[in-house]
């Protein structure tokens, strides 16, 4: 007969599962939201110096427009041309 009163072997080491689970779970999330929190602020890094350069880009094609006038405009004309000739074509 089975003493009820007596722990069965194992029992106390289940009840300790959960608990590690849980720990082990705890420490994942944590360094996957360390990870997360990295990426996130390299992407930020990475998309202020895009924006500065597009920036300076845009500077110094207006730049350009400003010295070069009727050149510009003769190559806007020209770029007009050539997209309006494809889109006509489809």
């Amino acid at each position: 007969m089975v003493n009820v009163n007596k722990p069965v072997a194992g029992a106390k080491q289940a009840r300790t599962v959960p608990r590690d689970h849980q720990k082990s779970g705890r420490t994942v999330r944590e360094t996957a939201q360390e990870k997360v929190e990295r990426l996130h602020a390299g992407a930020a890094d990475c998309a202020r110096e895009g924006q500065d350069q597009v920036q300076q880009v845009e500077r110094s094609f207006a730049q350009y427009v400003r010295e070069h006038p009727l050149k510009s405009i003769l190559i806007a004309a020209g770029a007009g041309l050539v997209f309006g000739r494809f889109w006509l074509r489809r």
